[in-house]
Order: C-alpha cells, then sequence, then structure tokens
C-alpha cells in the first residue's frame, strides 16, 4: 500500500479530518477529533494504529511487520510497517478497526453527530 491509497482510505470515512498536528511530517487521521491513524508523510515506512490490547498483542505475535507503537502507548498502539509483508486487505481491515475502536469511545452525542453526517 503507498501514501495515496492510505490516505484515500482513511479520509473517505465518516467524521474523518487530516492534520499536522505535532510537525510538517506526522500526517494525522482523526474521527471526530480523536485519533485513530498516522504516519510520516516524508517517510511512508510504517503506519500506528490504535488497537484493543489483547488484539495487539496477537498481532505483534503473528506478525514480524507489527511492532508496539512507536511513540504511542504500547497498550492501545501497534505500528505496521509498510513494507510489502502485509496484505493491502488486512491492513484495511486494521484501519477500519482502529476507527470503529475510537468511533466506540465517543460520546454518545458524538456518536449522533456520526451517525447524521453518514446519512448526508
Amino acid at each position: 500500500m503507498d501514501i495515496e491509497h492510505y490516505r484515500n482510505y482513511c479520509i473517505t470515512k465518516a467524521g474523518v479530518t487530516e492534520s499536522f498536528p505535532f510537525d510538517s511530517n506526522t500526517l494525522v487521521f482523526k474521527v471526530m477529533g480523536k485519533m485513530f491513524a498516522l504516519c510520516d508523510v516524508n517517510n511512508f515506512e510504517s503506519i500506528n494504529l490504535k488497537c484493543d490490547p489483547e488484539l495487539a498483542v496477537e498481532l505483534r505475535e503473528q506478525y514480524e511487520g507489527v511492532l508496539p507503537g512507536y511513540h504511542m502507548s504500547k497498550v492501545h498502539w501497534n505500528t505496521v510497517l509498510m513494507d510489502g509483508s502485509i496484505d493491502d486487505r488486512l491492513i484495511c481491515e486494521w484501519i477500519d478497526n482502529s476507527y470503529n475502536l475510537v468511533v466506540a469511545s465517543l460520546t454518545k452525542k458524538l456518536q449522533a453527530e456520526l451517525e447524521l453526517l453518514k446519512t448526508l
């Protein structure tokens, strides 16, 4: 997966915005203001995705290209190497999981706003 495919996949989800809140290199995707994915745009070697803690450990054990979240909570984030060792469909599934995990943690009010956005 290249950076354009990754960006297009993330940005087309309901309620998603993109920004550079940390520096001019780190592209962050948020759903309703909460971060679910990020990467370095100048050196697209990996992405960070939020993950259920138990699943995060399982994925790290199963795939060499999945590591504890770089510069993130090692419990709730994984770093996925974009070296071609992991199928794009699986990466998209993990992006979906990250997005859905963050959506589930939103307040009821924000979840209702997001549902409204999906109908537009």
